[in-house]
């Protein structure tokens, strides 16, 4: 009997385009060369290195679906196979080009001017320079709307003050979009590294997105040119937008790790033999397998679907909340369960599905908890907000 990959049960790749499925196989062959042999170690060691940005760049990822600038302009159906990719390699890996390309960079080509656009954007393309998007604070992160990082007018400057946490590439990155209040409203600011006043750290002693750097940014009295300032950024639905495009890339990111769980689930439970033949011949083992394969092409689909909409320019922020919502339990169940089927062996690092279910606790929580994406949803289908 030949078998198939998990994610071909309901033929998901005659739904795409040549072009895309190209896209796909691309990332997916930079993914096995350059992470898979890595990836593990950088995990322990609770880094990412710098030097894959360059190679990201070259493989034209970086800021993918963004037009001019050294963009590659591609469909949002093709980079979100690439998050895909991406992801069944790590969720540190993908959170990169995600914050670097729907965060930092998209917050630039959305809302800077020209003159911002040219000096920041062919560099973050080309994985020359590194961006950050500092937006969470440590006692405001489901509620933006009530940051305490201010922007203060003096002259023709502006004076910041505050902190970011949980800010992936925060202290590595060389240019941060930090979003502020000021009398006129949230506004976002670009704030490179060398900043007088303007310092970050990384947070260390994480059980998840080990091999991602994730830092807290802090601005002290740091002075900034009016040309720093975004000019078409004007309230909280800006950095909401740019949130947008980022969890766009999660929902078929996290189907990524799922898949690559299942992947390994499959091939351990055909190698390994208890009570005279494969655990894969048994039939609570293929229960696991079959359900955890229904889930996966289902949120394969949905992540498709989203991406149709997103391309013809209809989808809505809801729908964005729902693909978030359910591919990322689903994936962290898949890679659970695939877990247990590794038995012991399923604990260390030589097997992936741990290893993504400890990220995925992290893609669950952050760009919205799985709890705000509910009551977006609920807002959607009652008229009522229950945030507060």
């Amino acid at each position: 009997m030949t078998l198939i990959d998990p994610l071909d049960l309901l033929d998901f790749d005659s739904l795409l385009s040549d072009e895309e499925r190209q896209i796909r196989e691309t990332v997916g062959r930079f993914v096995a060369e350059h992470v898979r042999p890595h990836v593990a170690d950088w995990f322990e060691a609770g880094t990412f290195p710098r030097e894959l940005a360059p190679e990201l760049g070259k493989l034209g990822v970086l800021g993918m679906h963004l037009d001019g600038y050294g963009c590659a302009g591609t469909s949002a159906v093709a980079y979100g196979l690439a998050c895909l990719e991406l992801e069944a390699g790590d969720s540190g890996l993908r959170s990169f080009v995600s914050v670097q390309g729907s965060l930092a960079m998209f917050s630039i080509w959305k809302y800077g001017s020209e003159e911002q656009k040219q000096e920041w954007l062919p560099r973050m393309a080309a994985g020359e320079a590194i961006g950050c998007f500092g937006l969470t604070e440590p006692d405001f992160g489901s509620d933006p709307a009530n940051m305490r990082t201010r922007a203060v007018r003096d002259g023709g400057d502006w004076i910041l003050n505050g902190s970011k946490m949980w800010i992936t590439n925060g202290s590595v990155a060389d240019v941060a979009t930090v979003w502020a209040r000021t009398d006129e409203g949230i506004r976002g600011f670009l704030v490179p590294k060398d900043t007088p006043g303007f310092t970050t750290r990384t947070i260390k002693r994480k059980l998840s997105l080990r091999a991602s750097i994730t830092g807290e940014l802090s601005l002290d009295d740091v002075r900034l040119p009016e040309s720093a300032r975004l000019p078409l950024a004007t309230g909280l639905g800006a950095p909401l937008s740019c949130l947008s495009e980022a969890r766009f890339g999660i929902v078929f990111g996290a189907t990524g790790a799922a898949l690559d769980s299942l992947r390994t689930a499959i091939d351990y439970a055909n190698a390994r033999i208890q009570f005279g033949k494969p655990i894969a011949a048994f039939q609570l083992t293929q229960e696991k397998l079959a359900n955890m394969a229904v889930d996966l092409n289902t949120a394969a689909l949905l992540a498709l679907h989203l991406g149709r909409l997103k391309d013809a320019g209809t989808i809505k922020p809801h729908q964005i909340s729902v693909g978030k919502l359910n591919n990322v339990r689903r994936a962290l169940a898949i890679a659970r369960e695939c877990r247990t089927i590794l038995g012991g062996s399923g604990i260390t690092l030589e097997y992936s599905p741990l290893r993504h279910a400890n990220n995925l606790e992290s893609v669950l929580t952050y760009e919205g908890t799985s709890e705000i994406h509910t009551l977006v949803i609920g807002q959607t289908l009652t008229g009522h907000a229950a945030y507060r």
